[in-house]
């Protein structure tokens, strides 16, 4: 049986840059309980997942209570275990409510901060090969340099969820760059 529905297709949200959280003009993704956690070992699965499409440097913890992004590398979270309600996007962003098998995808520069968060929330997250993940502040200093180093971020090969030929690809690739 796979982990994952073979047909889902991810939610797509746009940020703006804020002044202070670049964002990105790539869209945030996120795929609404694609992958199937109901086991004994939710994280493995969902690192088993990841790991298969190329995405690595994995950990398993929460999310940041503070506003910050990834100014030289796209994330990927994997819910595992509990539920939280994150702000995407910085302060002037959409919070969502994440639930096991939810799967969100951050183009570098995406802000994110955790508001709200069950004692059992655990994510996995990853990221395609390349630099290592660098947390950022939203600082006018840190901003400008982000404005530079964001568009040198080379776009994955894979979706961490659908391989290959998933959505990711398909819609990072026809986007701004």
């Amino acid at each position: 049986m796979s982990v994952v529905s073979a047909d889902i297709e991810p939610l797509t949200f746009v940020f703006d840059d804020d002044g202070l959280v670049p964002n990105s003009p790539l869209p945030f993704l996120v795929y609404k309980g694609a992958v199937d956690v109901a086991n004994d070992h939710p994280e493995k699965t969902i690192e088993g997942l990841f790991g298969a499409n190329g995405w690595g440097a994995m950990w398993r913890n929460g999310v940041y209570d503070y506003v910050h992004y990834h100014a030289t590398v796209h994330e990927v979270l994997g819910v595992a275990r509990g539920r939280a309600r994150v702000r995407f996007g910085g302060n002037s962003g959409k919070e969502l409510e994440i639930t096991p098998g939810d799967v969100a995808i951050l183009p570098a520069g995406t802000g994110h901060q955790c508001v709200f968060a069950s004692p059992d929330f655990c994510v996995v997250g990853a990221y395609p090969p390349g630099p290592k993940m660098q947390i950022t502040r939203p600082t006018p200093e840190n901003h400008a340099k982000a404005l530079k180093t964001i568009p040198e971020v080379k776009l994955p090969k894979t979706d961490p969820v659908r391989g290959e030929d998933g959505p990711l690809v398909r819609l990072w690739r026809s986007g701004p760059r």
